[in-house]
């Protein structure tokens, strides 16, 4: 089984007496339109004591590319996904070693790759020279999000360029993603909501009872 690498934060952040134990690494992830961006940017900028956010790679790969991934051949997919997947690494290795004492909350995983690899997810982990477990094992908890287009409520690309997916196509790319990420020992769910604030307010809730932080504040 996984073990989560416990740690503390300075005490002078927290009430007396109050010394949380947390996880170093905390992934949303999800289909696209789940909210995972915005939801993560929130979170970093309402607790910038808790949490430094390791950005998506993908976004940032396509649009130094200037395309998407469904407007490349195969092979160009293939080089995308790789390097999608070092840069994701070099952004958690590098915030990890900037940040010691905060925690990385990460817009998409490594295992998220998988989901776009054009020959499947065996083929990605053997291309890289990985393992499921092992990425797996780079992560203390995941939370995954469910895309809002099952809700009938899905933006398409007017939100983030680089995506292409139909509402169909981005339910079944979360469902991928819960089947790569579901074999870890803390993975939770956060359903889609009609509104965006009430899911952030269930993410919150989801994190903090994940990870043994302070109580949140007050929002009255």
């Amino acid at each position: 089984m996984l073990e989560v690498e416990r740690w503390t934060l300075d005490v002078r952040l927290f009430p007396t007496g109050m010394t949380p134990t947390r996880a170093k690494r905390i992934v949303l992830t999800g289909g696209p339109g789940a909210g995972k961006t915005v939801i993560a940017r929130h979170l970093v900028a309402s607790y910038p004591h808790h949490f430094v956010l390791v950005p998506e790679a993908a976004t940032q790969v396509y649009a130094a590319l200037n395309t998407r991934w469904d407007r490349l051949d195969l092979e160009g997919q293939r080089d995308a996904q790789r390097q999608i997947y070092h840069l994701q690494r070099q952004q958690e290795d590098r915030l990890q070693s900037q940040h010691p004492a905060k925690i990385l909350l990460l817009d998409r995983g490594t295992i998220d790759g998988a989901a776009y690899w054009p020959d499947g997810p065996d083929a990605y982990w053997k291309d890289l020279g990985t393992t499921h477990q092992t990425e797996l094992n780079r992560y203390d908890i995941i939370i995954w999000l469910q895309t809002a287009a099952a809700l009938g409520l899905y933006d398409g690309d007017a939100s983030n360029t680089c995506r292409f997916e139909d509402p169909e196509a981005a339910v079944k790319s979360g469902q991928l993603l819960t089947q790569l990420w579901g074999s870890h020992p803390r993975m939770q769910r956060v359903d889609a909501y009609p509104d965006l604030p009430e899911k952030i307010a269930a993410v919150e809730r989801t994190l903090w009872q994940a990870v043994r932080l302070p109580p949140l504040p007050s929002k009255a």
